[in-house]
């Protein structure tokens, strides 16, 4: 389990193998954008491949559940190896007829419930992603909209709420107090910058291909001169939101806050180096031209029980969830008289025993820092 002052995945999410909300998460800038193609529904028949009581899946709402999830991992920098794509088709499945299941055995107040921890959930999303330009863009690049995302935020929590209700899921706050007192380093937040940088990339923007030696120097001395304007006192942000070629951060002035570790090393090195409202010089990494302002310095501190206590509660729910989930599935599965159609999609044995929940199996490039 990661330390909680990085936010827990709530819960059932895990089993249901994805999250919405991952789409939106800032991405390197090194990645290329998704490229649209006609949907393999569009091409082929359109074929029922799971039969159960009372429903059915369709070739295409696999087939796009597996494209988000290949776009999701394109716009991260990431890769799918194509001898994995087999496994993962059945995994994916294996959670649509899980979702599937679930949503059948919905009452009002689950729906309610989910209703209203969605919409939570949206918000959140909308508030990380700093703009609604900002966030159409992301959910864009891997071929979504804000009704996609809202939808399956929707039919995530209805799910969550019918196992909590199912598997008589309860964590109380004694729960929880036992838990952070018990397990002080996971609370332990490390000393932080928030800064903010303006990039310009040496990469093209649609291919990721090197710039010529020419275009670089033009956007060397292109960065020299915003350089001189943020040190001649312009609105920093204002120059960041006008100039930066990241679009993870521009919306938001270019503002990052983070931890040692999680940024490149020359970023991260003179970033930690500067002192408060000071700026940088050029700063040049794999990504390109960089002027970093430093807003301020966290210290290391300990994460107060009351801001975390959510992050704790959806934990522990979903280690028990987790323990109990095989046999209900499996259950849930034979009173509905579940069929795979494809002989392609049938698992050799249980997906969910065979596979980490909530992890598609991906490789990261050597090197998957942020700028």
């Amino acid at each position: 389990m990661q330390k909680l002052s990085l936010l827990v995945v709530p819960v059932i999410t895990a089993f249901l193998g994805w999250r919405a909300a991952a789409a939106v998460a800032p991405v390197s800038t090194n990645a290329e954008p998704a490229k649209s193609a006609a949907k393999p529904a569009e091409l082929f028949p359109d074929v029922a491949i799971v039969k159960g009581k009372g429903f059915e899946i369709k070739r295409s709402k696999l087939d796009d559940a597996v494209t988000s999830i290949k776009s999701t991992a394109m716009a991260r920098g990431q890769n799918i190896p194509p001898e994995q794509m087999v496994m993962m088709e059945q995994q994916v499945l294996e959670r649509l007829i899980q979702v599937q299941l679930l949503m059948g055995k919905a009452t009002d107040t689950d729906k309610a419930k989910g209703a209203e921890t969605s919409n939570k959930r949206f918000e959140n999303v909308k508030t990380r992603a700093g703009t609604e330009e900002a966030l159409n863009r992301q959910l864009k690049s891997v071929g979504m909209s804000q009704e996609d995302l809202h939808g399956k935020m929707l039919e995530e929590a209805t799910a969550e709420a019918v196992l909590e209700r199912e598997l008589k899921v309860n964590v109380t706050d004694d729960d929880v107090k036992k838990f952070y007192d018990e397990n002080p380093a996971k609370f332990e937040q490390p000393e932080m910058v928030r800064a903010s940088h303006i990039l310009l990339t040496t990469k093209d923007q649609t291919t990721g291909t090197e710039l010529s030696e020419a275009q670089k120097t033009a956007k060397h001395k292109q960065v020299e001169g915003l350089l001189k304007r943020a040190r001649d006192g312009e609105d920093f942000a204002k120059l960041a939101k006008e100039f930066s070629e990241d679009t993870s951060s521009k919306d938001k002035g270019g503002e990052y806050t983070f931890p040692r570790g999680q940024m490149v090393a020359e970023f991260e090195a003179a970033a930690f180096s500067l002192k408060t409202n000071q700026v940088s010089d050029i700063i040049t990494t794999q990504f390109g031209y960089h002027i970093i302002k430093l807003s301020e310095k966290l210290p290391a501190k300990k994460m107060e029980m009351a801001k975390v206590s959510q992050d704790i509660k959806d934990y522990l729910k979903g280690q028990a969830v987790q323990k109990q989930l095989p046999e209900y599935m499996e259950k849930a599965k034979k009173d509905a008289d579940v069929q795979i159609l494809d002989e392609k999609l049938k698992p050799v044995g249980s997906v969910l025993e065979a596979l980490p929940a909530g992890k598609a199996d991906v490789k990261k490039p050597a090197d998957g820092k942020k700028p």
